[in-house]
C-alpha cells in the first residue's frame, strides 16, 4: 500500500471514529449516577437489575427479587437516572419504538463489568431491566452442562441451536461452547450480537465480534457480510425472522458451524417454532434443511441450587440429530421426538426428566424445585425410582 493510500485510509478512519468514539466510549469512562445501582448488583452477585417508577431499585439474587435499601424512584428521578445511559442511536430507537436494547459497562474495583440493558416504557413511564454478564466465561463443568455439549462443538459445519426463554442461560452456554472452540482449535469465530454480551479473549482462534446497530446496521446486512468474511464458526444470535434463519442455514450448508438461539420451551418444540417463521407451503423445504444441517438442539432452564456456593444450575435437554431424529422430522412426526430423545441416551441425548434426576442425584437441586418445573411429574417420579418409562409403539 502506498504512503498516499495509507494516509487516505488513516484520514477516513479518523473521520469515522472521531464522532463515534466519543459516543461509544465516553460513558464507559465517566461514571453516571445510575452506576451505583449496577455496582450494588455486582457486589450482591445478582443477575438482574429492575428499575420501575414508584418502587426502589430491585435486584435478582440467586433467582429471588429483593429491593435495595432506599426509597421509591419517582418519575423525574427515573428520567434523570436512565436517560444519560443512552447514546444518540439508542435514544432514537427508544423514541421510535418505546424501548431499546444496548450494552452498559461500568468499573467496579478496577474490574470492568458488562450489562445487557433493555430500557422500555410502561404506563407512560420509563423503566429498565439489566442483565449482568460475567466478565469470565465458565467452562462446561463450571456450568454443570452434560458431556454431549462438548461433542457438539467439534463439527466443522452445520447448525446448533440453544432454546429457552429469556433468562434461561442460553447466552452463557453458547459463550462457553465458543470458548471451547477458541481453546482447542485454530479457527475464525465471527459473532453477530445485539448487543455484544461476553467479550472473548483470543487463545487459539481469531475472533471478531460485531454489534448490530453499532458496527453494522442490522442482522440482515451482517449475515450477508458474514459469508464473505471467511469465518469457520458464526454466532448469529436470535433466530427471529425468515431471512436470518435462511441465511444462517445457508451458511451451515456451505461449510460453516453456526450457533444461534431461539425462544422455545423444549428441543422438540423448537422445530415448530422455526416452522412458524415460514408459510405452510415452505414447511417441507424447511424440514429438509433442518434435518440435513442441524447437528443438535439444546433446551435449558435455570433452577435455584441447594449446593453451597452454586447460585443457579441449568436443567438441560439435548436432541442430537441422528438418523432417527432426522427421519421423524422429515416425516413431520414431531410428536415422537421426545421419545426418540429418551431412546438416544446412549448417544448422549437427554430430556428434562433425565436432567432433573441427575441434578437431584448430584444434590444440586431439591425435589420440590425439580417437580415444580418437570414437564412430566409422573415420569420424574418413576425415574427417581429407577424406572424408565417409554410410550409403547412410538418408534
Amino acid at each position: 500500500m502506498s504512503h498516499e493510500t495509507q494516509q487516505g485510509v488513516a484520514e477516513q478512519v479518523h473521520d469515522i471514529s472521531h464522532e463515534e468514539l466519543a459516543d461509544r466510549f465516553l460513558k464507559k469512562r465517566e461514571a453516571i449516577e445510575v452506576d451505583k445501582y449496577f455496582r450494588a448488583l455486582v457486589k450482591l452477585e445478582g443477575s438482574d437489575l429492575h428499575m420501575k417508577v414508584g418502587r426502589p431499585p430491585i435486584v435478582r439474587v440467586h433467582g429471588a427479587l429483593r429491593p435495595l435499601n432506599r426509597g421509591p424512584v419517582d418519575t423525574e428521578e427515573m428520567v434523570n437516572l436512565l436517560f444519560p445511559m443512552m447514546n444518540k442511536r439508542s435514544r432514537q430507537i427508544f423514541d421510535r419504538d418505546g424501548g431499546c436494547d444496548f450494552a452498559h459497562v461500568i468499573d467496579v474495583d478496577g474490574v470492568s463489568w458488562r450489562f445487557r440493558v433493555n430500557m422500555f416504557q410502561q404506563l407512560g413511564r420509563i423503566g429498565l431491566v439489566a442483565r449482568r454478564i460475567n466478565n469470565w466465561i465458565p467452562d462446561f463443568e463450571g456450568l454443570h452442562l452434560p458431556p454431549i455439549i462438548e461433542e457438539l462443538c467439534k463439527f466443522d459445519q452445520g447448525m446448533v441451536l440453544l432454546a429457552g426463554v429469556t433468562g434461561s442461560g442460553k447466552s452463557t452456554t453458547i459463550a462457553s461452547m465458543l470458548n471451547y472452540v477458541n481453546r482447542h482449535y485454530s479457527k475464525h469465530i465471527l459473532t453477530l450480537e445485539d448487543p455484544i454480551e461476553f467479550v472473548f479473549t483470543e487463545e487459539n482462534c481469531l475472533i471478531n465480534q460485531r454489534e448490530i446497530g453499532q458496527d453494522v446496521k442490522d442482522f440482515s446486512i451482517a449475515m450477508k457480510h458474514a459469508v464473505r468474511e471467511d469465518p469457520d464458526v458464526i454466532l448469529v444470535g436470535e433466530m427471529r425472522d425468515q431471512e436470518t434463519f435462511m441465511t444462517a442455514i445457508h451458511a451451515a450448508e456451505t461449510g460453516h458451524l453456526v450457533f444461534g438461539t431461539v425462544h422455545a420451551s423444549s428441543s422438540p418444540s423448537t422445530i415448530g417454532r422455526v416452522l412458524d417463521l415460514f408459510p405452510e407451503e415452505l414447511h417441507g423445504a424447511i424440514r429438509s434443511a433442518i434435518a440435513f444441517n442441524m447437528k443438535g438442539i439444546i433446551a435449558q432452564k435455570l433452577l435455584k441450587s441447594i449446593k453451597p456456593g452454586v447460585g443457579r444450575v441449568p436443567t438441560v435437554e439435548v436432541m442430537v440429530f441422528n438418523a432417527t431424529i432426522r427421519k421423524l422430522i422429515l416425516e413431520s412426526m414431531d410428536e415422537k421426538l421426545a421419545d426418540a430423545i429418551r431412546i438416544g441416551a446412549e448417544e448422549g441425548m437427554q430430556d428434562f426428566t433425565m436432567s432433573l434426576k441427575q441434578l437431584i442425584d448430584e444434590e444440586l437441586i431439591d425435589r420440590p424445585t425439580a417437580f415444580a418445573v418437570a414437564p412430566n411429574r409422573d415420569a420424574l417420579k418413576m425415574a427417581l425410582k429407577g424406572i424408565n418409562v417409554r410410550e409403547p409403539g412410538i418408534l
